[in-house]
Order: C-alpha cells, then sequence, then structure tokens
C-alpha cells in the first residue's frame, strides 16, 4: 500500500532524532498501518514509508512485525487499564463509579487513532502472545470492579469476578456497536444509557437482605 492510499500523506524522511522519539514515531506509523490493514496484510515496507524511514532504522528498534505490534498492544491495553482505574478510583459513589468505567471504554472506542482495533478486533488472536495481551484487557479490568462489587455487595469472591467480566464485555461490546452505528446518540449519551443499564443490575445485588 502506498501512501496516497492514506488519508494522510506519508511523513517526510528527516533526520536522526533521539531514541525513545524515533520509537514513538515509529510505533505511530505502525498504528495507522495496522488499523487500515490489519496485522496480515501489513507490511514494514509499508510502517517505514509511512514513518519516513528506511527498513534498517525500522528494524533497529523493532525486530519483527510481531514484535512491533506487541508494543502497540501492550500501549493500549495500559491505557483502558490505567483509565480503567483512575474511574474506579475517581469517586466512592458506585453509581458514578459505573458511570465512569462505562465512560472510559466509550472515550477510547470513539478515539481518531482506532488504536482499540488491536485490542478487541484483532487479526491475530490465534497467536498466543496477542491473546495474552488481548485477555489482560478483561482480566485486569475486571479484577478491579471485581473488588469494588465484592465490598459492595459481600458477594463471594468468584460471584463478583464473573459479574465485573459481564459489566467490562457489557462495555466493549455495546461501545464498539455504538461505534458502528450511533444513529442520533452522541458518545456520552450511549455511555450514560448503557451505564444506567449496568447500575440497575449491579444494584439488585446488597450487601445484606435488608440493605
Amino acid at each position: 500500500m502506498t501512501a496516497e492510499q492514506y488519508d494522510t500523506p506519508a511523513r517526510p524522511r528527516g533526520g536522526r532524532m533521539p531514541r525513545r522519539e524515533r520509537r514513538a514515531q515509529l510505533m505511530e506509523a505502525a498504528l495507522e498501518v495496522f488499523v487500515a490493514q490489519g496485522y496480515h496484510a501489513a507490511a514494514m515496507d509499508d510502517i517505514a514509508e509511512r514513518a519516513g524511514v528506511s527498513k534498517p532504522v525500522l528494524y533497529q528498534h523493532f525486530p519483527g512485525k510481531l514484535d512491533l505490534y506487541l508494543a502497540l498492544l501492550d500501549r493500549s491495553c495500559d491505557t483502558i487499564i490505567d483509565n480503567t482505574r483512575v474511574a474506579l478510583e475517581s469517586t466512592p459513589d458506585n453509581k458514578l463509579r459505573v458511570a465512569a468505567t462505562m465512560d472510559v471504554f466509550f472515550e477510547y472506542i470513539a478515539s481518531d487513532t482506532g488504536a482499540f482495533r488491536l485490542v478487541f478486533e484483532s487479526d491475530l488472536t490465534n497467536e498466543p502472545a496477542v491473546r495474552e495481551h488481548v485477555d489482560r484487557v478483561t482480566t485486569e479490568c475486571a479484577a478491579m470492579i471485581a473488588h469494588v462489587i465484592h465490598d459492595d455487595t459481600g458477594l463471594p469472591d468468584d460471584a463478583s469476578r464473573l459479574l465485573a467480566v459481564s459489566l467490562v464485555g457489557m462495555a466493549q461490546v455495546s461501545a464498539r456497536f455504538w461505534l458502528s452505528d450511533p444513529g442520533e446518540i452522541s458518545r456520552k449519551d450511549a455511555a450514560a444509557l448503557v451505564a444506567g443499564l449496568a447500575w440497575r443490575g449491579i444494584r439488585g445485588y446488597p450487601l445484606t437482605d435488608d440493605h
């Protein structure tokens, strides 16, 4: 795929830059290529051209295409997990926690970068390392949510974890559906609708029968 087939032009080839900056530049170029083409169709030549560097420069930072993909995937997973943690810690009010957490997924999936496709729509989930990274989002986000559910409801750990996984699944599936067919619903309104559904369900598990 040539640069002209992207919505934005390829970056001009430039001079030397600090290693960290170069790595970040290469990852941004790779993200654009992987989102546009998927893993299997993307080539290191495409990524080097997109970044405006020679292929040897690209290989100096990433030994192969899978290494580059995993680096991007790791960054994407960290973003979702970290933002979920911030949302849960933003308030002691559980209704607001549900709303903030749901908004994390809708905001991330609505991002112009399309990075969510690496996590939730990867064409490489048969690769164990990729599957491990993708599963980490559900596992770590659900673990944080399960802790809140357990403390608030008194449910056993296994039950709390199952409900937490269900909430994570609801968040990412509904956000992806909204992105593909938003109708006249704004992102904020969509997240609030799903958060309302989640809250009405989760608040039905009181700490005691009298609570």
